[in-house]
């Protein structure tokens, strides 16, 4: 199986997680709809649905596909490969939220990889999910640029592709335990 049950499960459940967090950081940076009136919508304390939604529809896909780019590299290495989300910094996320810090950082998904690997293939399974994050972050830049896309779709799109942008740069940094480590001393042992 491609992709198990559980591994469905975890990407909902992150999917809820990363919604739930940034919820109040992107509905401030969505359009507002045409019937708009400042004097009906005025902003109120309860939980906004539409900031959830749209907050879960910028984030989760960057972060599933880069999860899904190891993942798909690694079965094509012939490893075995499984999306799991990482609860403990999902929760640590969910209370920097409740403790309203301005700055949140945490893993929302990993890949657990098993299987014997070439320095060569671990740099390239490292690589393939920023890849897909760049390969997202300019594509969809692209389509805003040259506008083949819908202007009413235009915040939706922009803030994809810095959402891509971010996780690519990101990820890139050769930190030890970040995939930038990880692809560049692949590529070292490999090649020296």
């Amino acid at each position: 199986m491609l992709i198990t049950p559980r591994e469905i499960f975890d990407m909902v459940v992150m999917t809820a997680f990363v919604g739930f967090i940034f919820a109040d950081m992107f509905g401030k940076l969505r359009t507002p709809k045409k019937d708009y009136d400042p004097l009906i919508h005025r902003p109120h304390s309860g939980f906004n649905w539409d900031n959830f939604k749209f907050a879960m529809m910028v984030i989760a896909p960057a972060l599933i596909l880069h999860e899904l780019g190891h993942k798909f590299v690694a079965l094509h290495f012939g490893m075995a490969a499984t999306f799991h989300a990482a609860y403990f910094w999902l929760f640590l996320g969910l209370a920097l939220k409740l403790m309203r810090f301005n700055f949140i950082f945490f893993v929302p998904a990993y890949i657990l990889v098993a299987g014997m690997a070439t320095p060569l293939q671990h740099s390239l399974i490292a690589f393939a999910g920023p890849f897909v994050n760049l390969i997202l972050w300019l594509g969809i830049a692209a389509l805003v640029k040259y506008e083949k896309i819908e202007k009413k779709y235009y915040p939706f799109a922009i803030i994809t592709s810095k959402v891509n942008m971010f996780l690519f740069i990101f990820n890139m940094i050769p930190i030890p335990g970040f995939d930038g480590s990880k692809v560049f001393s692949g590529l070292i042992a490999a090649f020296f």
